[in-house]
């Protein structure tokens, strides 16, 4: 796959996994299972199997994470690392993304992978995602990687299927519609008809096709971030791009192009995803035989389905009469949340970052 250009959004502040997660080190810098890998890095490794390298990796992050980018990736040249001077949301980077990669390959195909996702069974992920590139290089359609549901998610959004339109062992769909985080019984009757995909946030596309989706669904901000990257000098691109950035409106590749264009094909997957989204998630990760997930030293007195986790592993949890929580303690905070409501962390780091003297802890 020597014209596979991989590229991993990792600009995310990661606040569900709040208080692990923080502003100064956000999820996909972080270990989470006994690999030794990163998040971050684990992507880069499944991507540089792929593309012929950790070479061809090209990362979007934030002015923020430039230099943990670099020290856990250092076998990515800086030139590949796209630093967005401000973040907004996924189509910008995306689109930032593909007008740098056209600049010198503009027959590549492009992947767009976010940088905190866990993927278990590397074969099946790369099969897949060898089927997506030839999809796209002999229909120029723009190919979104559906993840099989496995439960009534409320929390992902939903990929309805349409007709088959490229047959095979992995057959390509047309996309009807996208749904965003539907109530229970709606994420119940999508899987009853066994016509949905979660939107695992994994894109194929050749980097022409994409480029004139934005052209036609997004002219101002195609024309705009075109204007700054058109700019010769690399010193003057980078004050150009810092100048727009801030213009940019701010929304997602899937409202800005995904539900507008008619090019987009889903292809059902499964490939052990997990999105690694929240605390409940390390549940998934971890759990064994036993009632409760531990990472650290945990004493529990009539506790079961609870979620505990310290950073310091001398410190001790202990618990007494508590069901399906969550107890985290990470440096200087002590998280308890009821594993229904791990969804609200994200407002509670709002209001830490709403209060002057308690910002330093989001």
């Amino acid at each position: 796959m020597s014209n596979f250009i991989p590229v991993i959004l990792a600009g995310g502040s990661g606040e569900r996994f709040w208080p692990l997660s923080r502003r100064h080190r956000p999820k996909q810098f972080l270990t989470l299972d006994e690999s030794g890998r990163s998040l971050l890095q684990a992507t880069s490794d499944r991507l540089a199997r792929l593309s012929g390298g950790g070479d061809r990796v090209v990362v979007v992050t934030g002015n923020d994470y430039r230099s943990q980018v670099l020290e856990q990736l250092p076998e990515m040249p800086i030139e590949n690392l796209l630093v967005e001077p401000m973040a907004r949301d996924t189509a910008a980077a995306i689109l930032y993304a593909a007008l740098w990669v056209a600049r010198d390959n503009p027959q590549a195909v492009m992947g767009v992978f976010p940088a905190d996702h866990r993927i278990t069974d590397a074969v099946a992920f790369e099969r897949v995602i060898g089927r997506a590139i030839e999809v796209a290089q002999a229909s120029e359609r723009l190919v979104t990687v559906g993840i099989t549901p496995t439960f009534p998610s409320t929390g992902y959004g939903y990929i309805q299927q349409g007709e088959v339109l490229h047959p095979g062992e992995l057959p390509a769909f047309s996309v009807t519609r996208f749904t965003e985080k539907p109530d229970a019984a709606t994420a119940q009757a999508f899987l009853n008809t066994g016509r949905y995909t979660w939107n695992g946030g994994m894109f194929i596309w050749c980097v022409r096709s994409i480029l004139d989706a934005f052209e036609q669904h997004q002219p101002q901000l195609y024309a705009q971030l075109r204007q700054a990257m058109s700019v010769e000098a690399s010193s003057a691109r980078r004050a150009c791009i810092g100048e727009i950035f801030p213009q940019l409106e701010k929304i997602s590749i899937d409202y800005a192009i995904l539900e507008k264009s008619d090019r987009v094909v889903v292809i059902p997957a499964e490939f052990g995803w997990d999105d690694l989204g929240d605390w409940n998630a390390l549940e998934r990760l971890l759990k064994g035989e036993v009632d409760n997930v531990a990472v650290g030293r945990h004493v529990g007195l009539d506790t079961g389905g609870a979620i505990l986790y310290t950073t310091n592993g001398d410190d001790l949890i202990a618990t007494s009469g508590l069901d399906d929580v969550v107890v985290v303690r990470a440096e200087d905070v002590t998280l308890v949340v009821r594993k229904d409501r791990t969804q609200d962390i994200k407002k509670v780091v709002q209001q830490l970052k709403a209060h002057p003297e308690l910002e330093r802890f989001a």
